[in-house]
């Protein structure tokens, strides 16, 4: 006859106790799971964005014809899109000024993650097109995702998870924080050769 009273107390079998499987806790994902299979899909979801406060919908900072927010689902902490607020799906469409700024917001976003995050490099892209692997392919946005040299581990390569140690609002406040204003300028960084 075995001892209830011992089984309950047995550690080993108790909630929160340290065991041979890592728990990679992602409350920012309930958002998505939330939503349902495909969130926003009636309405585009950069076009949206901006008709709400900030913090609500992870935004950055903003221009006069684009602005920034943090990537819903990020590659690493800290991935930030640069979005015009014109709904044009390809690069070639921008205008000059678009450009210019989209150009401009994402020097800034470097600045200011590697002043935040310690970052030792980064990836920048657009991808054009669904087939090219646009998650949003008919909005144009600038992806710009910091990195760093001891972040390779095995997660992505085989178990295909990516770790996250920060909330995506502990992000957001971090970055719009530093981000620059008129009474305070992130220091640009030094031109190679200087």
């Amino acid at each position: 006859m075995t001892d209830e009273r011992s089984s309950v107390e047995d550690a080993g079998l108790l909630a929160g106790v340290p065991d041979e499987f890592q728990r990679l806790w992602t409350p920012h994902r309930m958002a998505y799971i939330q939503a349902g299979p495909e969130p926003l899909r009636e309405e585009c979801p950069f076009c949206e964005a901006p008709k709400y406060p900030d913090a609500e919908r992870l935004i950055v900072a903003r221009g006069e014809t684009a602005y920034v927010l943090l990537n819903l689902f990020p590659y690493n902490s800290g991935h930030l899109l640069v979005c015009p607020y014109r709904h044009i799906a390809t690069y070639d469409q921008a205008t000059a000024e678009e450009v210019a700024e989209i150009g401009e917001l994402t020097q800034i976003a470097m600045r200011v993650l590697r002043e935040v995050s310690r970052c030792d490099g980064f990836n920048l892209g657009m991808n054009q097109g669904a087939v090219a692997g646009a998650g949003v392919d008919a909005h144009l946005h600038q992806h710009v995702v910091p990195r760093w040299t001891s972040d390779a581990n095995f997660f992505p390569i085989i178990a295909k998870t990516k770790a996250l140690p920060q909330l995506l609002g502990e992000v957001r406040e971090a970055v719009s924080a530093a981000w620059p204003t008129p009474d305070r300028d992130v220091e640009r960084a030094p031109s190679p050769g200087r």
